[in-house]
């Protein structure tokens, strides 16, 4: 059997495809602008050819920052003209402003007006031939699921919630009871799977059910011959993880620390020493910049807050140790009176001033005070309180997995989930928190930092 294949990008390549798109049509624009008129700010030659280098840096940097290879915003045209003018302005000024690496600034303003017209016309232009190519249905990812059939709503709305451009369109169903009706998805029997592969352009099969006893020898044998003629098979918690960047602990057996592979970054000296010299620098330059703005927080607390600025709280550290966090107040005066409780996005016990410190993440900057301490690191998941860490960890059996790594400032669950409202918000946060451990590296440390701006930038602290 030949399976019939649709052209489909993985979300990792739809971000690469992005990127790279991005500089070769900049590049392109540039030459064809420099070639028609009379355009003699950016020339590449073997001379300069570092102003490729540093323009294209300057680029993917701001594109990431102002969420252009963010794909729920790149397959929004409005959405994307905003990040496109963001990402072209901040481009364009900084690199007009670092002559040194980049060309002198032209003495014709008409000039600097060509470079920013070509940099923004040519990633609109290309962005506008994404959203109507190739983020259209014509490159979905065509999945067919093998489960129960009272599993396959939650499971399927759990994908495609996260990336739009998959699609459970058929599914093989467990359960002896009789087969349900699900609106836009095909009940498929066995022995017509291989012709519904054939006619209906199937990326994969996905494994969804984590009761698997039902999965008959029939069913097994069929599995195994479409796995040889090269049809995609994976298992749903592997499809979950790579697609919603997150670990799904929910659907993972209680056996889950016996399979978990931690991060080597974990362990790796180096690694170590590098981020704890980072974290050091940044500490000192955010409390550098904390002191420089004391005085407008000073006023801001007088007047918005009338209570004392600075506070602390104990907050459950690595390896499950506490210690003490510093934080500027942003609640009103007894705000706990009653008992700890979650905050919430519009918490009545947030003042007018908390409210401005906790989007510009201005509260947090005594914080750094922990990070030269030891406490917290710059990147981890966020410090919780010891009895919110008592509660969940009782109905969350994975949740003290946390702490083997110190809390951070910021991290993955951070910049990707803003508010821990519910046990349901702080199983997904821990889902978060559990795919860095799993994941931790330079890399990701550096996407998180790059997410971190976008999101003090776009004001949505928590």
């Amino acid at each position: 059997m030949t399976a019939n294949h649709q052209i489909h990008f993985e979300v990792s390549e739809r971000k690469i495809l992005l990127r790279v798109v991005d500089i070769l049509f900049v590049l392109m624009f540039l030459h064809i602008v420099g070639s028609l008129f009379d355009f003699h700010y950016f020339t590449i030659s073997p001379v300069n050819y570092y102003w490729t280098l540093v323009l294209s840096l300057y680029l993917l940097f701001f594109g990431t920052v102002f969420e252009m290879y963010n794909l729920q915003v790149a397959s929004n045209q409005y959405q994307i003209i905003k990040s496109t003018v963001l990402t072209t302005s901040l481009t364009v000024l900084v690199y007009l402003l670092t002559p040194k690496i980049t060309p002198a600034l032209p003495e014709n303003r008409l000039q600097i007006f060509l470079f920013y017209l070509s940099i923004f016309s040519s990633l609109l232009f290309w962005r506008m031939i994404y959203v109507k190519f190739i983020a259209s249905n014509r490159f979905w990812k065509r999945a067919i699921f093998i489960c129960h059939q009272n599993e396959l709503p939650e499971l399927a709305m759990s994908l495609q919630k996260t990336d739009p451009h998959f699609k459970v369109v058929g599914f093989i169903n467990l359960s002896a009871a009789h087969t349900m009706k699900f609106k836009d998805v095909d009940t498929i029997e066995l022995k017509d799977l291989e012709d519904y592969l054939q006619n209906n352009y199937v990326s994969e099969i996905v494994i969804a059910s984590q009761k698997t006893e039902n999965i008959t020898v029939d069913l097994y044998n069929v599995l195994i011959k479409l796995l040889e003629n090269g049809i995609s098979i994976r298992e749903y918690t592997q499809v979950y993880e790579s697609i919603t960047h997150r670990i799904p602990v929910q659907y993972v057996a209680q056996d889950f620390y016996k399979y978990f592979p931690f991060s080597r970054s974990n362990q790796n000296k180096l690694y170590l020493i590098f981020v704890r010299s980072v974290e050091i620098a940044l500490s000192l330059l955010g409390l550098t910049i904390g002191l420089l703005i004391s005085p407008v927080i000073l006023l801001g607390n007088l007047l918005g807050n009338r209570g004392s600025l600075l506070y602390t709280q104990e907050r459950v550290g690595k390896n499950g140790k506490a210690f003490k966090i510093y934080k500027l107040r942003s609640m009103v005066k007894d705000a706990e009176k009653n008992g700890a409780v979650f905050a919430t996005s519009n918490d009545v016990r947030v003042t007018a001033f908390g409210k401005i410190l906790r989007k510009s993440r201005l509260d947090e900057v005594p914080q750094f005070i922990n990070v030269l301490k030891g406490d917290m690191a710059i990147i981890g998941p966020r410090p919780e309180r010891p009895v919110f860490v008592k509660e969940i960890a009782a109905m969350m059996p994975f949740y003290e997995t946390r702490h083997v790594v110190k809390p951070g400032l910021t991290g993955w669950a951070q910049v990707n989930y803003s508010y821990g409202e519910t046990l349901q918000d702080s199983l997904i946060k821990l889902q978060y928190d559990l795919y860095y451990i799993k994941h931790r590296s330079l890399f990701l440390d550096l996407n998180i930092m790059v997410k971190t701006i976008s999101t003090v930038l776009f004001y949505r602290g928590q």
